[in-house]
Order: C-alpha cells, then structure tokens, then sequence
C-alpha cells in the first residue's frame, strides 16, 4: 500500500475516532430531564445533567435533601422515589464517572477539574460566575446539556 492512502485511511480513521468520542461524550448529557427533577432541582440551581455523576452519588444526594449543601431541599417520599428512581436509572456508567466525586459535587470530580484546568480559581470566584458549580455562567448552552468547550464565554 502506498504511503500517501495509509495517510488517507489513517486520516479517516482518526477523524471517525475522534468524531464518535465527541458523540459518546455529549451523549450522556441527553438523557431528557424527567419534569419533576428538572421542576424541584432548577428551583435553585441548575438540573444537571443525570450522567454528570455515578448512581451512588446522587443516592447520596437524594438521601440528604434535608441538609443539601448547606439548605433544606426537603421533598415528600413519592417525590423523592420518582426522582432517585430516574437518577439511579440514568446515572452515568462511563468511565468518567466511575467514581463518586468528594462530596456528590460534579465540580469536585477529577474529569470536572481536569476539563477547567485552565480556568483560573479566581474566575469562579467572580460574582459574574457564582462558584465552580453555576455552570450556566460560562456554558450559555448548559440548561439543555451543551457544554461544548468551542461555546464558553467566561463573564467578566
């Protein structure tokens, strides 16, 4: 075989790679928020996308509503059924959640640390941002699951 076509197919095969990570990354952020998750949860923050964390991290959360990150998100047991239910279900099982982060928080996970490892810490220390966990300051996309790394536009 020529050198020039193991050029091409290399090209080619690369690009496919390359391609479906792209898609195999997204596509953990487009499970469809379940109404009640998406209801209770962006009352106050964002409703993250479900496979930003491994099953038993959002057990934990679900399990300490009462004292969730320093405020009470009580809800009624069928509420808290429904929704750790769909967590469970939907949680992420790729590698990159593997492991329960410290504390349940996504920004506190070794990829989320890796992925902002050129992001300043004073940059989420700005008011404009709100903390490493307002995603939606930076990922104007975040609410619908896009966090495309082409598409951030850091507040000043």
């Amino acid at each position: 075989m020529r050198i020039q076509t193991k050029a091409v197919i290399a090209f080619a095969v690369t690009s496919a790679l390359i391609s479906f990570a792209s898609w195999a990354d997204s596509a953990v952020y487009k499970v469809p928020p379940l109404p009640a998750y998406k209801a209770e949860c962006s009352a106050c923050h964002l409703a993250y996308p479900v496979g930003m964390l491994p099953a038993p991290a959002w057990k934990n959360i679900m399990g300490g509503l009462q004292k969730h990150y320093g405020t009470d998100a009580s809800l009624d047991a069928a509420t808290v059924m429904q929704i750790g239910k769909w967590l469970e279900s939907n949680a992420g099982t790729y590698k990159r959640v593997s492991e329960v982060p410290p504390e349940n928080r996504i920004s506190k996970s070794a990829w989320f640390i890796r992925k902002h490892d050129e992001v300043s810490p004073s940059v989420f220390k700005r008011a404009s941002v709100g903390g490493s966990g307002n995603c939606a300051a930076c990922h104007g996309g975040a609410a619908e699951g896009n966090f495309n790394e082409h598409q951030v536009h850091i507040p000043k």
